[in-house]
């Protein structure tokens, strides 16, 4: 039964993450609200965060609060009628699904880059 609930919870969020990314597309959205949502979403889809993982529920915690909370306030600052029309979309249009491909294409290697870096400056490559 509490399963249900954070399963429910998790597909709320998923869509949450979808309306700031077509909002974060969308022309009718200002640019520091943009901005923002695009640190909200690459913090989601982040493999790195600001409290790792493996440390026992502190690292959980963040992805538990942080990510709604920065959801919440983003959505606040994003005209009421972008969010309205983007709500009632069951599932993203294809345009913004091939964005999304372009987009996860880049963080990887972004993630990639910065890796490397730190693996040259450690003299380790």
């Amino acid at each position: 039964m509490k399963l249900d609930g954070f399963k429910n919870r998790i597909v709320e969020i998923k869509k949450k993450i979808s309306i700031l990314y077509m909002a974060y597309l969308d022309k009718r959205t200002p640019w520091y609200t943009k901005i923002l949502a695009l640190i909200v979403l690459l913090y989601a889809v982040s493999p790195i965060d600001l409290i790792p993982d493996f440390i026992p529920i502190l690292g959980y915690l963040d992805d538990l609060l942080l990510i709604p909370l920065g959801i919440s306030v983003v959505l606040r600052l994003i005209p009421k009628d972008v969010v309205k029309e983007y709500e009632n979309i069951e599932e993203l249009p294809e345009e913004f699904k091939k964005k999304g491909k372009y987009a996860g294409l880049f963080i990887i290697l972004l993630w990639i880059l910065i890796l490397l870096k730190i693996l040259r400056r450690f003299k380790i490559l």
